[in-house]
């Protein structure tokens, strides 16, 4: 199996800095230690027409290629309900029917960690789930029995977050991402996970999921973002912060790469530059404030 490391874009409309900088540390974390590097579309959900060409585009515009044919989600749906039909056979599933309303508005299960899903569908009887089917299509949720896991991070160390009966299949049919992402990296022969820190509470979640398939759980490094002068994650909203705004005003795509470049401590130029002096101990722990520089 291929030793890899990836980057897993949603295509719901152009990559701003934030998610160019993250595409280039996982090719740097990938290409470091020897892995091959691959670039999965995730687009079960929020695609956008013709996005998907334009992040291919900006990431090769910033040097950020990749060793294989581009995966996209859609393609794969057979691998994910294969996944929640062993989890079935093993009773690791149930139906619910609740709405997000009702999770919201539910006392919490005793015990039971901030924001977990209270259970309410858990132990439903046979009768009780016909009369629910009869009004309102179920989601599928797996039926935990932790309250909590750990995973090791490369960057962050030793995280222990809440793990509840999370969905696995939404009321529409859609897989949900906690469930496709294990499945895509272990069939992808992905064991190296390099993305935005802002899905480290998640990775709990998937890494119990993994286990419970007899999957490898990846190596994790969650990186920290980018952010606008508020210090609030960057956004579309926050001016030229895609490479298509950027060029508008004079600013290149090289220039840009040299920027992420630079904010990481890393000489300026191709990427492959880089590599010898990439070392994921000296990165910034910091989030990155992005500003505008003048063309």
């Amino acid at each position: 199996m291929t030793s890899a490391g990836r980057f897993a874009p949603s295509p719901s409309g152009e990559l701003h800095v934030g998610n160019l900088r993250t595409a280039v540390l996982a090719w740097l974390f990938a290409k470091s230690t020897a892995r091959t590097f691959l670039l999965r579309v995730e687009d079960l959900d929020r695609a956008r027409s013709g996005a998907e060409a334009e992040q291919l585009r900006d990431l090769q515009a910033v040097g950020v290629g990749w060793d294989a044919a581009v995966v996209r989600q859609t393609e794969r749906t057979t691998l994910y309900d294969d996944a929640i039909a062993r989890l079935t056979a093993e009773g690791r599933t149930y139906e619910c029917f609740c709405t997000r309303r009702e999770i919201q508005e539910a006392p919490s299960a005793p015990h039971a960690p901030q924001g977990a899903y209270p259970g309410t569908c858990r132990r439903l009887s046979h009768a009780e789930r016909e009369i629910r089917r009869a009004s309102r299509p179920a989601s599928i949720r797996l039926r935990s029995d932790v309250a909590e896991w750990a995973v090791e991070d490369q960057l962050n160390g030793k995280f222990v977050g809440m793990v509840d009966d999370f969905v696995l299949r939404r009321n529409d049919g859609v897989t949900a991402y906690n469930l496709a992402v294990v499945v895509d990296d272990a069939d992808q022969g992905i064991d190296q996970v390099v993305r935005g820190d802002d899905l480290l509470p998640s990775t709990p979640r998937q890494a119990y999921l993994a286990t419970l398939l007899g999957l490898q759980v990846p190596e994790y490094a969650h990186v920290p973002l980018v952010v606008n002068h508020d210090g609030v994650r960057l956004a579309k909203r926050d001016g030229a912060v895609t490479l298509g705004d950027l060029a508008a005003v004079g600013i290149p795509a090289e220039r840009v790469r040299d920027l992420i470049l630079d904010s990481l401590g890393l000489p300026a130029g191709p990427l492959q530059g880089a590599l010898p002096f990439f070392d994921p101990t000296r990165l910034p722990r910091e989030p990155w404030v992005w500003k505008t520089p003048a063309a």
